[in-house]
């Protein structure tokens, strides 16, 4: 496994075409003040990663009736009256 290439947003912005071949081999971790800023990665690898995301947001009027039994029949936490002031 070839280790992520880390550029600076300045160098990329100087040689974006190379680091978009670059991307095809290895990510690409580009910098901004001296952090992680954004990450290239092939299309590929993205349609991979994006596979395992299962997550998905429903309108109420979309909600399949499994997931509404389950959030109307969920228990909520333990009181905690001792922190009823925190309210106030």
């Amino acid at each position: 496994l070839m280790p992520n290439s880390n550029i600076t947003s300045t160098e990329f912005q100087a040689s974006a075409g190379r680091f978009l071949d670059e991307a095809g081999k290895r990510p690409v971790v580009i910098t901004r003040h001296k952090r992680p800023y954004r990450v290239l990665i092939d299309i590929e690898e993205y349609e991979r990663l994006k596979a395992y995301d299962t997550r998905r947001a429903y309108r109420v009027d979309e909600l399949p009736d499994d997931l509404a039994d389950e959030i109307l029949n969920a228990e909520g936490p333990e009181p905690t009256p001792h922190l009823d002031h925190l309210l106030k």
